[in-house]
């Protein structure tokens, strides 16, 4: 039997789809052409624009060639919600574009972020894919394979740098609204020395993997189309990764909806810590 990771060519499909990506980035390359809104807001919440729809058609002409070619599953994407491909079980969460204010801004942190799951939650995706635009970086995982950068296997990667005081040297941070920040200064004062925010979570949480941060947090609930993908190429590089608005840290669902903030890091002492940032402990998880 084949494994679910190569049939059919997710990686491909990924590929071609940034391929088509870069085409209308071409088309549209200053921020004057970029912060055009089509009038319509999408299932995430967020007002559309048109290189978020250009960005998702993209996407989705790889996934209606797959459809055609005989695969079968159910699409969960940013912008067109819940999409029916014959569902036979599969699952396929996309963000065609994570960072679209920094894109739109012509800041050059966004991707694509693609994840594949056999089962409804992030435990049960097998397949990861994020392509960093500005960098030209390419990050994929296969469950119980490893992660990859650009085709080079991220194989045993230094470990996390702690200060004498027991700070992390550096963490990324995402979902960065000041009025999300201020509460948590002090916490993060006490277990971080330096913060990094992209603008992208995919991103973000990618550079765990090779370990170039020591850990990444969100100070708000991220949706899955965010972090599905990314989540599955820390892991496999063999860091940890929580979402602990649930009881099982990787129970977050595959849905449109944001339900909890991600933590990870490369120990289980610096995640709890983490942890303790952004979820009070006296908070009550999901099942």
């Amino acid at each position: 039997m084949s494994s679910p990771s190569t049939a059919p060519d997710w990686l491909g499909a990924c590929r071609r789809a940034v391929d088509g990506m870069n085409e209308m980035f071409v088309e549209h390359p200053t921020s004057r052409e970029r912060v055009v809104e089509t009038g319509v807001t999408g299932e995430g919440g967020d007002r559309t624009l048109v290189i978020d729809q250009q960005a998702e058609d993209a996407v989705f002409a790889q996934l209606d060639a797959l459809h055609e070619a005989g695969a079968r599953f159910t699409a969960v994407s940013e912008e067109r919600g819940v999409v029916e491909y014959d569902g036979d079980g599969l699952l396929v969460v996309i963000d065609p574009l994570d960072g679209s204010l920094n894109a739109k801004r012509g800041m050059p942190s966004h991707s694509l972020s693609v994840a594949v799951a056999d089962g409804p939650t992030m435990a049960d995706v097998f397949f990861g894919y994020v392509y960093d635009f500005g960098a030209r970086e390419e990050w994929v995982a296969r469950r119980g394979e490893g992660a990859w950068l650009n085709d080079v296997q991220i194989e045993d990667p230094p470990q996390e740098r702690v200060l004498p005081d027991g700070r992390l040297e550096m963490i990324t941070i995402e979902s960065a609204d000041p009025r999300w920040i201020a509460p948590k200064v002090q916490a993060l004062g006490d277990a971080v020395y330096r913060l990094r925010a992209i603008g992208s979570i995919a991103i973000s949480l990618c550079q765990l993997a090779p370990t170039r941060v020591d850990g990444m947090l969100t100070l708000w609930r991220t949706r899955a189309v965010d972090v599905a993908a990314a989540q599955l190429i820390v892991r496999e590089a063999g860091a940890l990764v929580a979402f602990p608005g649930f009881d099982d840290p990787l129970g977050a669902p595959l849905d449109i909806e944001p339900h909890s903030p991600v933590v990870a890091a490369r120990t289980a002492q610096s995640l709890a810590r983490l942890v303790t940032v952004v979820w009070p402990s006296d908070a009550t998880p999901e099942g």
